[in-house]
């Protein structure tokens, strides 16, 4: 029986950002976001039943506040191994992989996207996460990759 997708797993850098990082004397300074990904994660996602969840390497304020902003309370940062932490995170919420979507671009996000049962990444991700996604978008990492994973994700659910 094929599932409908209750969680999307988000990264950041690359993903939900075109994965620039400016830094200046004080640390990390800036970071620029979609705004057509986070009308998708704020209302297309709540809409549709669909749990948004980020999960990052890196550590940044400025997540945070974006990431509330977009009413996400599921923001996990600084995991180095992200599959671990998804297989704990599922199991506590009695999902299967097939309720699972991951959106990445890099080797950082591999093997945690194998365990998901839809993925997908952004056109400009490094060929061996594209060479293992469901589905690689059309357009670029914080460029409205995610907003258009989300409405793939929305349509597949209506197909279900």
């Amino acid at each position: 029986m094929i599932m409908t997708v209750r969680l999307l797993v988000m990264d950041v850098d690359g993903t939900l950002t075109d994965g620039r990082i400016i830094i200046g004397p004080d640390g990390e300074a800036l970071k620029t976001f979609n705004c057509k990904d986070g009308y998708g994660i704020s209302h297309l996602l709540p809409a549709a039943g669909i749990t948004p969840m980020i999960i990052t390497g890196r550590d940044s304020r400025i997540l945070e506040h974006r990431a509330a902003e977009l009413h996400i309370d599921e923001l996990y940062q600084g995991v180095q191994d992200k599959l671990p932490l998804l297989h704990r995170l599922t199991a506590e919420r009695g999902l299967t992989p097939d309720e699972v979507a991951y959106i990445g671009d890099d080797l950082n996000d591999l093997e945690a996207m194998r365990f998901a049962g839809v993925t997908a990444c952004p056109a400009d991700a490094v060929q061996g996460i594209m060479d293992i996604v469901t589905y690689v978008c059309r357009r670029d990492g914080g460029r409205g990759a995610v907003r258009e994973f989300i409405e793939y994700l929305i349509r597949l659910n209506e197909h279900r």
